[in-house]
């Protein structure tokens, strides 16, 4: 018998993004540091409001592979705090990342973007979670789901 991988949907984060800021080639590739303003957290038993500090690290590869590692938090309706570690890969074809580069529209079924999400709060409970986001304009979407 192999073991099978389930996982659950918990929600969806919407961190809304500002201007990308460069700081050039680090010898590994290109350093890009993405501001995190602001968003939602939508989901069956989780809501609340992305925090409007931290950032999106990045580091894009000659291949144009993308590494990705926020760090930011969001308050739940309740109140409660979140820190949010998520680290990740974002690659496709190299046309359609440097459309995303420059802003423009392209659809997310084309772009492999996944991440690992990290949570951080006063819950016991620890679980391990992944998730599958989009890149837009001026927002990254994740759905998250935890895997069971």
């Amino acid at each position: 018998m192999n073991p099978e991988l389930e996982t659950r949907y918990v929600f969806t984060i919407t961190a809304r993004i500002a201007e990308v800021t460069s700081a050039g080639d680090i010898g590994t590739g290109v350093r890009r540091i993405i501001p995190i303003i602001g968003g939602e957290v939508k989901g069956e038993k989780v809501n609340g409001k992305v925090l409007a500090f931290g950032a999106d690290f990045q580091i894009i590869r000659p291949n144009e592979l993308i590494e990705l590692e926020a760090k930011y938090a969001f308050e739940t309706d309740d109140g409660a705090v979140v820190y949010v570690e998520n680290k990740g890969i974002r690659f496709g074809p190299v046309e359609l990342l440097q459309k995303l580069k420059r802003g423009e529209p392209v659809d997310p079924k084309l772009i492999y973007f996944r991440t690992v999400p990290k949570f951080e709060t006063g819950a016991e409970k620890q679980h391990i979670f992944v998730g599958s986001a989009a890149r837009h304009a001026d927002r990254v979407v994740i759905d998250v789901h935890q895997v069971l």
